[in-house]
């Protein structure tokens, strides 16, 4: 790493001749006309303007580079230095000074702007004005106007309008003989205007032509990891730079498969294609719309791929462990990238088709989306042997365990790669059980607690109450599908409703906990009003069932019917209690602890 200070008007010329470019993981340059103002004042001052970074190429741009806005010609260059830190700022003095073209900024409100800069050279050389003052930008045609347009304010579309009214233009700060050209436009329109430009031309034109920018200048052979932990230090205002965006510009420079192909592997559009035909087949990944997308995220994909990537390396010995963190991710060849993402892509249709057994069919109702990273890694690695009743029943004990045991909310990366490894090895036996199991543990009194779908647990037991086999109050004739999941608005409906409650106990802190909540449609939670006793004597006649028919039906939603035609709260609650951590015993394949540390 290597600091220097070269002069603004050297820095500007590498930029306009593409010798400094951005990589292109680099987000657009978007600062708005009054900081441009504000920087350009700044500059004219001399005040320290910050630290810019850099990286050396050595000729050869680990990323794909791209130049700075306003510098589209030097696009075919091969750069030099890549701008790390310090895009806004070069960006804004290059087009603002340099550039010869208006620049394309925005007002405060977003609204789009193309204006050019000048100073007032009257209050630059008065020292008891504010030099913020002193620049002013004016429209394309270089008329300010003011009563909505009405009436011209200033009007500075010729340069002997510039010169009268003591306005320069700063584009031209940098081209000496415009500027001596200018110099005789101002000084003829006024003699008194030699002894101002000398003031001028001290206290202003010397300070941009003077003025240094500090920059650090990384080595090339910077790796990538270092270069994304640096870009994430110092752009600590701005948002932070995503892995699949720094290998978006890496896969783009390949020079390898620009020879083989003549083009830039896209990495999001193979991503796009990825995603938008999950959230098609399966809404439990979120959706692709227009650019924007929730749900499995592509840092998700990539995790994935690099899971499958290392544990092929340590099965040939050359890596020592399976990994999916950050640096792994930057080192991952696109060569097998384009291997394995296929194969990724079809195992994450394996995890869709698998949530939908386990009754997890929305994303909104998804437990935990990093559990699906190791769980598409071992469909890859396992291939078919996943659909073996067996192995099967083991990624299924697995899976319910870290959801119930809510294992996976934190520390994810290194759980990944041991849940692989072990998923994997596992036989069944007592030997190898993986830690997701063995360190899983569901506390009974934690369904207490269980009262919003913030929780994985949470949103696990309802999907388990669905499983097993629950059928709505409203749509008596088969148990709860996937489909109807998703066609009869299926959530979770409070049993003893919050009326009730406000009628007999306002304060018992169990009315909201899971165990007073079941999965209903809409139309069954329209019904539910008043005490329990009179609701399910309207669902009963609502169905064209026997009373105990109905109870039949509610029964399946591992509710006492009477607890509910007695409306006996503390009975119910602890009968309830017992069939949900039964179910969550059998799901995890281990049983509760309960208070006291019994098992």
């Amino acid at each position: 790493m290597a600091l220097d200070s070269p002069r603004l008007s050297f820095v500007l010329d590498q930029v306009a001749t593409g010798k400094i470019q951005l990589p292109d993981f680099q987000r657009n340059w978007k600062w708005d006309d009054e900081r441009i103002k504000a920087l350009i004042a700044t500059v004219t001052l001399d005040y320290p303007l910050g630290v810019v970074m850099t990286l050396e190429t050595g000729g050869e741009p680990q990323f794909k580079a791209r130049t700075l806005t306003g510098a589209d010609s030097a696009a075919d260059e091969v750069p030099d230095l890549l701008l790390l830190d310090g895009q806004q700022r070069l960006t804004s003095l290059f087009q603002a000074l340099r550039s010869g073209r208006p620049v394309e900024t925005e007002d405060a409100r977003g609204k789009k702007l193309r204006r050019w800069y000048y100073i007032d050279i009257a209050k630059a050389v008065d020292p008891n004005a504010d030099r913020d003052d002193a620049i002013i930008s004016v429209p394309e045609d270089r008329v300010l106007r003011e009563d909505f347009a009405r009436k011209v304010k200033l009007d500075l579309s010729t340069k002997e309008l510039e010169c009268a009214a003591g306005y320069f233009p700063l584009h031209l700060v940098f081209d000496n003989t415009r500027v001596g050209d200018w110099q005789r436009g101002f000084v003829k329109a006024d003699d008194r205007n030699w002894d101002v430009w000398s003031q001028f031309g001290d206290r202003v034109l010397h300070n941009i032509l003077s003025f240094q920018i500090p920059m650090i200048r990384l080595a090339h052979n910077t790796t990538k990891d270092a270069v994304c932990s640096v870009f994430e230090r110092v752009n600590t205002g701005g948002v932070p730079l995503n892995v699949f965006e720094l290998l978006t510009a890496t896969y783009a420079g390949d020079r390898t498969y620009r020879r083989e192909f003549r083009d830039d592997y896209r990495l999001p559009d193979v991503w796009g294609d990825i995603k938008k035909r999950l959230c098609t087949e399966f809404p439990v990944f979120g959706r692709f719309e227009n650019g924007v997308e929730d749900g499995l995220s592509n840092s998700d994909f990539l995790q994935a791929v690099s899971l499958v990537h290392s544990w092929e390396l340590k099965q040939q010995g050359r890596a020592a462990t399976v990994a999916c963190k950050r640096r792994d991710l930057l080192r991952l060849p696109l060569a097998d990238f384009r291997r394995l993402e296929p194969r990724v892509a079809d195992a994450f249709t394996w995890v869709g088709d698998f949530l939908a057994r386990q009754c997890i069919v929305r994303s909104i109702d998804l437990p935990y989306r990093t559990q699906l990273v190791p769980l598409a890694a071992v469909r890859v690695i396992l291939e078919e042997r996943t659909d073996e009743p067996e192995v099967l029943e083991r990624i299924t004990q697995w899976y319910w365990c870290g959801v119930l045991g809510e294992m996976y909310g934190s520390a994810t990366e290194s759980r990944f790669s041991r849940d692989v490894e072990q998923l994997v090895a596992w036989r069944g036996t007592e030997d190898g059980v993986p830690d997701t199991i063995t360190e899983a543990a569901f506390i009974a009194d934690r369904i207490n607690s269980l009262t919003s779908r913030l929780s994985a647990a949470y949103k696990g037991i309802y999907a388990l109450i669905i499983k097993q086999g629950a059928v709505d109050w409203a749509h008596t004739e088969e148990p709860l599908t996937a489909t109807q999941i998703a066609e009869q608005n299926i959530d979770v409906r409070y049993i003893f409703p919050k009326s009730w409650f406000a009628r007999h106990n306002p304060d018992d802190g169990r009315q909201s906990s899971i165990v007073n909540k079941t999965v209903l449609s809409s139309q069954a939670n329209k019904s539910m009003t008043g005490s329990p006793s009179s609701y399910l004597k309207t669902l009963a006649r609502a169905s064209g069932m026997r009373a105990e028919w109905f109870d039949d039906v509610v029964a399946t939603h591992l509710i006492d019917p009477v607890t509910l035609h007695e409306e006996k709260f503390d009975r119910f609650y602890e009968d309830r209690s017992e069939r949900l951590l039964a179910l969550v015993e059998a799901a995890m394949g281990k049983r509760v602890v309960r208070r006291g540390g019994a098992w």
